[in-house]
């Protein structure tokens, strides 16, 4: 079985955080929810609060999982980017060829920022600070990204908004597992997607 973290740090997205766990756990995956403080409630984006599996003082087995993955929000962005402990087990992550690492919308910057995008192709949000923040964190980048939802590269993989909350875990759900899985999931939601919408498949 495979085994996901999800990073919940005060002002995620929610649709960004929430679509991850409901799909993956709906493929078969064990999915753990980590608040970066010591409060289990973590409040999202748009007031709406989520009590997570456990705090990251209770993360005692940080090599246990196969993916790390980083819900946007720029809020919460900011704080994934400030703590010293999620940023130490994303570079950990990043190193393993066997581990895989994920994230939507703003949080590629913190990728960014720990320079596990060098050379990697990447997107975002399309906001232009955070664009300019992925190309100083050494991204491949190209003007017609703006038309796709996710970007597998390697074991990195990126998402772009809210809106591609779906097709960025479809895209996870496809490397980890096949593209045959990430159907099914489809399926199951009603939901018809467009393997166009993903670079890397």
């Amino acid at each position: 079985m495979k085994r996901a973290l999800i990073f919940l740090a005060e002002g995620f997205e929610e649709i960004e955080a929430l679509t991850p766990v409901d799909l993956l756990r709906r493929d078969g995956f064990d999915v753990t929810t980590v608040s970066i403080t010591d409060d289990a409630v973590v409040l999202g984006s748009h007031k709406i609060p989520v009590k997570a599996d456990i705090t990251i003082e209770e993360l005692i087995n940080k090599d246990g999982y196969d993916i790390v993955i980083l819900p946007g929000g720029l809020k919460g962005t900011q704080n994934l980017g400030n703590s010293a402990r999620v940023c130490e087990m994303v570079k950990s992550y990043a190193a393993d060829p066997d581990k895989y690492v994920a994230a939507i919308c703003a949080a590629p910057t913190v990728l960014a920022a720990n320079d596990i995008l060098q050379g990697k192709k990447a997107l975002c949000y399309p906001g232009n600070d955070l664009i300019q923040k992925l190309a100083d964190g050494g991204a491949v980048l190209k003007d017609d990204y703006h038309k796709i939802n996710a970007i597998i590269d390697g074991h990195i993989i990126t998402g772009k908004s809210a809106g591609a909350a779906i097709d960025f875990t479809l895209a996870i759900i496809s490397v980890m597992e096949n593209i045959d899985a990430a159907n099914v999931v489809a399926d199951k939601i009603a939901y018809k997607w467009n393997k166009e919408m993903i670079l890397g498949l």
